[in-house]
């Protein structure tokens, strides 16, 4: 016996090919580029605020540099965070909400809402 319904799996289509086609190649990759590096600011700004948090060592040595150096060693390991696997995946966040085809309905809506 054969269903009455004509069944057909769908496909999900990824995130860059649900991009809207108002953007170009390279407009989409500086657009995925400028979330990226949103995304090692912030861990940067995660990573400095975390070590405010560690008290200073109480015997008084200072050394010359430090701050420079640790400082330096927290935005390498920003990009690095950012740039490994999904980051902490606000990359991918803002960029498919950056690239929706709906984009003008959302940000009306959004306008409607604050009135």
């Amino acid at each position: 016996m054969t269903s009455p319904f004509n069944v057909t799996p769908v496909q999900p289509q990824a995130a860059e090919n649900a991009a809207s086609p108002r953007y170009t190649e390279e407009e989409l990759k500086k657009i995925k580029k400028a979330c990226g590096d949103f995304e090692s600011i912030l861990t940067y700004q995660l990573l400095k605020t975390m070590r405010k948090t560690i008290p200073e060592s109480a015997n008084g040595t200072s050394h010359h540099g430090k701050d420079t150096y640790t400082m330096m060693m927290d935005q390498k390991l920003a990009e690095s965070i950012s740039a490994k696997g999904n980051g902490l995946g606000l990359q991918k966040v803002l960029y498919d909400q950056f690239t929706k085809t709906n984009a003008r309905e959302i940000s009306g809506e959004v306008k409607n809402k604050l009135k």
